[in-house]
Order: structure tokens, then C-alpha cells, then sequence
């Protein structure tokens, strides 16, 4: 397993992370899918990004294969957030983080696009849980995120080492 050490996650950022999870696990497959829509809202050109969408006339939000990515990015980043101070560490399993790295490596992500996915997942889980919405579950979540993502980096730096 890959670590980020960072602040702490308290238990307070964990409770709400777990509450708020809890109550959007069984919307995931459309809240994934709204999580992407905000991406590529505010940063169309990241359809680039994904073969599936490059040759894609469909729209959006009927493309067969956006759906299923975006709902098994949602739930593995939210999952991720759940497990964070249990852990103690990001646990995505090791051979999905390296996977992850190099994918993200191979199509050219920058901090801009990691910047955009985290202010679409905010912003989705806003709208999915408004009664529980808080400056504090706002940055639990930003946290939880922010380890994740430094996770990620640490394997596509792992990458563009290797190809040195």
C-alpha cells in the first residue's frame, strides 16, 4: 500500500465522510455519472482524455461506457474516504493505485485536472446530501480527496521515472 502523509483525518472528518456515504451509496451509479457531467462541463476538453469519448457522437449522458467508469471512479474515490483513518493511509489496493498512476501518466494529467475533478466531487456530493452539507464535511471530503490524489502522483512520478 502507498501512503500520504498529511494532516490528520480526525474522527469528525471520518463520521461525516461515513454519514454522508452511507446515504449516497445507493445513488451511486447516477451520481457518478453527474460527477463526470460536471467535469466535462467545466473542462470540456477533458473528454480528450477518454478513448471511449473521443470518437463518441452519443450524448454524454447516454454513452454506454462513460456510465460504468464513472460510477467505479465515484465509488472507489468515496470508498477510499471511508477507509481513510481506519487505515490510516490511503488504501486503494496497490496494484489499482499503480494502475491508476499510470493511466493518469499515459493521458497527460496535470494538477489543473486533478484541481476540476475535486471541485466536481464536492460539488456532487453537495447536491446529493444538502441536508448534510457543512464547511466541515466540505473539507473532510477535501481532504480525503486531496490523499488520494497525492497517492496517485506518487505512482505517476513512479512512471515518468521509469521512463528516464
Amino acid at each position: 500500500m502507498t501512503t500520504y502523509e498529511g494532516k490528520v483525518f480526525t474522527e469528525e472528518q471520518e463520521a461525516l465522510v461515513v454519514k454522508s456515504w452511507a446515504a449516497m451509496k445507493k445513488n451511486a451509479a447516477e451520481l457518478g455519472l453527474k460527477f463526470f457531467l460536471k467535469i466535462f462541463e467545466i473542462a470540456p476538453s477533458a473528454q480528450k482524455m477518454f478513448p471511449f469519448l473521443r470518437d463518441s457522437n452519443v450524448p454524454l449522458e447516454q454513452n454506454q461506457k462513460l456510465k460504468p467508469h464513472a460510477m467505479s471512479v465515484f465509488v472507489m474515490t468515496c470508498e477510499s474516504a471511508v477507509q481513510l483513518r481506519k487505515a490510516g493511509k490511503v488504501t486503494v489496493r496497490e496494484s489499482s493505485l499503480k494502475k491508476l498512476g499510470a493511466t493518469h501518466f499515459k493521458y497527460g494529467v496535470v494538477d489543473e485536472h486533478f484541481e476540476v475533478t475535486k471541485f466536481a466531487l464536492l460539488e456532487t456530493i453537495k447536491e446529493a446530501v444538502p441536508e448534510m452539507w457543512s464547511v466541515e464535511m466540505k473539507n473532510a471530503w477535501g481532504e480525503a480527496y486531496d490523499r488520494l490524489v497525492a497517492a496517485i502522483k506518487i505512482e505517476m512520478k513512479a512512471c515518468s521515472d521509469s521512463q528516464v
